[in-house]
């Protein structure tokens, strides 16, 4: 056959438009498939087999419409058309493809649109919760009197401890579980928002020297209880209560109890009642985060350990307290001392505690300036509880100061995920994906850290800073003024202030800054600086800093802040008196 005949042909036979009419309409199923198809959680295989299909159908298509006509009476074969003289005229075809481009449009351009503005959907923006996790619930305080609440209070927390041994297991840190004390959330709400499969929950009863556990283990999807367990002893058993409630779990969830033999010498526990309870006491204390309840958890920790020399728990938190205080007040000394000793007293008497060796991490990297060390002892923490998300959380610390920002995202993100209501597992990723150059995901999770505590101090820093290094003054200074901490308002103020513009301003600010901030804040004039490009008086405040033992002078290797002063030499001479890998 002559080609210029076959193509004639092709033409008179319609092919051509049936093609153009199919690749329309195919176009147009295709993205139905591929927009509407996951509105309703359609199976991607679904998706794909709608294409092939289609692309299997294109030649089929195309015989029929070389073999056959649509006439008045019917589809004819096309001889038999063209012998009664009944041919169509393709005015249907004509719709066919106007329709079908106008629909592949419009669903095309809201594809597109939905795609960048759409919420996703909980099963893509949450990971699957695995069957086997929990998180305890703080115990009830039944005993009547609500200053027994630190005793309920902390065997819920100890609970979560021995948990955290079970292998295999995920356990919620205490940050998150804590944040349901009230109660007021159904069991598969706590269940979502923690991303666990099961929760323990029940009561404490604490009179004289006798106490009443009920515990109970619950389905988080429905509610139900997988069993429930009484427990009545004398308060010197009270370990022995914990041992049995974390075999009872394990043998619900099928997973196994690490080594338990000795386990109250393993954690670190009193070998009385009385030094247990002022430990306790200490404790509550400890975990409302500000000045002057460090230092009544210093004085409760004093108690225990003059009842109970070797109560090497004791000794760690009463060294994480000295070190908060040394930072807080600004007077090192002797609170860092006393925080170097009881961390070292503490691992010394209990080495396998990971309690005790992430204490020592802490002074050894972020007091002792001992990075290799503090990164062993921190290491060490984690392969004894995995689970610790206090160990994660310094870890992941350590190791973005170091330059390994992968490592650290790493880090921080499982601490996330073992503490998701943490405020110090989020900042802490925050600060992570920022100073990784990924502002978005570190906006995002410094803006959930703040939800989380609104009150809590620095709770803006990580927005100011992103809007600021954005160049968008109006949103940093909006976040400044947020800022409930007075010293870092001052800072986040210049920061924005010069992010505006408004150079008057911004230098008022720094100026406030300086005059209120020397003592305490000498590397946020330090970073001010730097942002402003004055190189001289940066590195004055970062030698202040420095000299300070300032702990922000940690950040120098990876601080966005202070990119514009890493070609100086001055900058590699404070890197190695630092200790620090040289800047890539």
């Amino acid at each position: 056959m002559n080609p210029k005949n076959f193509f004639a042909e092709l033409k008179r036979r319609n092919v051509y438009k049936v093609a153009v009419a199919y690749g329309v309409v195919a176009w147009l199923l295709m993205q139905i498939a591929s927009q509407i198809f996951p509105f309703f959680e359609i199976p991607n295989w679904v998706v794909r087999l709608v294409v092939l299909l289609l692309i299997i159908g294109f030649p089929v298509a195309l015989i029929i419409a070389w073999a056959f006509e649509v006439t008045p009476e019917g589809v004819k074969r096309t001889e038999a058309a063209d012998a009664a003289g009944q041919r169509s005229r393709g005015v249907a075809w004509i719709y066919v493809v106007l329709i079908g481009v106008a629909l592949s449009v419009g669903l095309f351009f809201v594809g597109r649109y939905t795609a960048g503005h759409a919420t996703p959907r909980p099963s893509e923006a949450a990971t699957p919760i695995p069957e086997k996790s929990i998180a305890v619930l703080p115990l009830v305080n039944e005993s009547g009197d609500p200053k027994d609440e630190y005793f309920s209070d902390g065997l819920s927390e100890e609970l979560i401890a021995a948990l955290a041994q079970i292998s295999g297991l995920k356990v919620i840190g205490r940050s998150s579980s804590f944040r349901f004390k009230d109660r007021k959330e159904a069991p598969k709400t706590i269940g979502e928002k923690l991303g666990v499969s099961t929760l323990l929950d029940g009561t404490v009863r604490k009179q004289g020297d006798r106490v009443r556990i009920v515990a109970a283990l619950v389905n988080a999807t429905d509610g139900i209880q997988l069993w429930t367990r009484t427990f009545d002893r004398e308060l010197k058993d009270i370990f022995a209560v914990q041992e049995e409630i974390a075999r009872a779990v394990a043998e619900s969830l099928k997973v196994t109890l690490l080594g338990s033999q000795d386990r109250p010498a393993q954690r670190g526990a009193a070998s009385n009642v009385e030094a247990h309870n002022a430990y306790l006491q200490g404790h509550f204390h400890f975990q409302r985060r500000n000045l002057e309840d460090y230092r009544k958890a210093v004085g409760y920790f004093d108690q225990a350990i003059r009842l109970d020399p070797d109560y090497a728990l004791a000794y760690t938190e009463r060294s994480e307290a000295w070190s908060f205080i040394g930072d807080l007040t600004g007077q090192h000394e002797p609170a860092w001392s006393n925080a170097r000793s009881d961390a070292e007293k503490a691992v010394a008497i209990a080495p396998s505690l990971a309690e005790a060796r992430a204490a020592l991490g802490w002074v050894r990297f972020f007091i002792d300036w001992k990075f290799a060390e503090g990164i062993t002892e921190l290491k060490r923490a984690k392969e004894l509880s995995p689970a610790n998300p206090t160990a994660n959380d310094l870890l992941a610390r350590a190791i973005l100061y170091l330059g390994r920002l992968d490592e650290a995202e790493r880090q921080a993100r499982q601490a996330v995920e073992l503490d998701p209501l943490s405020v110090i597992a989020q900042g802490n990723l925050a600060r992570v994906l920022f100073y990784a150059g990924k502002l978005d995901e570190a906006d995002a999770a410094a803006r959930k850290g703040a939800e989380l505590q609104p009150a809590s101090a620095s709770s803006h820093r990580s927005q100011t800073v992103i809007a600021a290094q954005r160049g968008d003054g109006e949103t940093a200074l909006r976040e400044a003024q947020l800022e409930p901490d007075e010293g870092y308002r001052r800072f986040e103020l210049a920061l924005a202030q010069y992010a505006r513009g408004d150079r008057a301003a911004a230098d008022a600010a720094l100026a406030d800054l300086i005059a209120n901030g020397r003592d305490k804040l000498a590397y946020q004039i330090a970073q001010v600086y730097a942002v402003r490009g004055e190189k001289d008086k940066a590195f004055e405040w970062l030698q202040i800093s420095f000299d300070n033992h300032d702990t922000g002078t940690l950040t120098l290797l990876v601080d966005p802040l202070l990119r514009g002063l890493r070609d100086d030499p001055r900058y590699k001479t404070l890197l190695a008196k630092l200790g620090l890998p040289a800047a890539s």
